[in-house]
């Protein structure tokens, strides 16, 4: 089992920068891929980024790529994103997701099987 507590979300203007973590419990933390999906008002989850267990893979969503940086630290269970540039698209519910399943970066939701509960994300034009 795991559990995931997300924090760092909040309101920013166009062009600023927020940091989310994640805090995960577990020792088998560090064989999980992590990922970070968002919610936007209205629609569904979407992908973000994820990395791998050891931290050397790191896909991107094309959406975010060049502005939002993922990372881990295996030795204290987190995980963060940090989302720079930030736009009014960015607004969102961020969710830090684990996948158990040792079958490759998942992009997809179903592709984990535990979640955080999510954080507020408001970026204003």
């Amino acid at each position: 089992q795991v559990q995931l507590v997300e924090s760092g979300g909040g309101l920013v203007q166009a062009g600023g920068s927020l940091r989310l973590s994640c805090a995960a419990s577990g020792r088998t933390f560090r064989n999980y891929v992590m990922g970070w999906f968002r919610q936007p008002p209205g629609k569904e989850r979407e992908f973000v980024a994820a990395i791998s267990s050891g931290g050397g893979a790191t896909p991107y969503a094309d959406s975010v790529k060049g502005r939002f940086t993922i990372s881990r630290d295996n030795a204290k269970n987190w995980v963060y994103l940090q989302m720079n540039s930030l736009k009014p698209e960015d607004t969102a519910i961020y969710y830090c997701a684990a996948d158990s399943r040792y079958a490759g970066i998942g992009t997809t939701p179903y592709e984990y099987d535990y979640w955080g509960q999510g954080t507020q994300v408001t970026v204003s034009s």
